[in-house]
């Protein structure tokens, strides 16, 4: 969690120390496209460990981006919170530019389908 009162270079170096990592923007560009459970997530992102996983969640709960809320069938899930969704436009231009960039120097996306 990032403390109050300490002193950045510019509002990027903030923004990157608060996202840090590649884990947190994944797991919020998941989020943002509606509730999961966390099996579900872990099965969105297969290379994540479950270590991990629990880490970044609990670090996205803390600073206020995700909350738990009880689904229709009584489990537990994952949804983004209005700190969480004020991201959506960046995390969009983000993946715009990845999807972009990864099509231009021919890298592969899991959401592809295999040959």
């Amino acid at each position: 969690m990032t403390q109050p009162g300490r002193l950045y270079g510019c509002p990027v170096e903030f923004a990157l120390d608060t996202l840090g990592g590649k884990w947190k923007t994944v797991i919020l560009a998941r989020l943002k496209q509606g509730p999961m459970r966390y099996s579900d997530i872990r099965r969105a992102i297969p290379s994540l460990s479950e270590k991990v996983l629990t880490q970044r969640l609990g670090d996205l709960a803390e600073d206020g981006f995700i909350t738990t809320e009880m689904s229709p069938d009584g489990k537990e899930r994952y949804v983004v919170t209005e700190e969480g969704r004020d991201l959506a436009v960046t995390l969009q231009a983000l993946y715009d530019w990845g999807k972009a960039r990864g099509d231009r120097i021919g890298v592969r996306f899991r959401t592809e389908p295999t040959h």
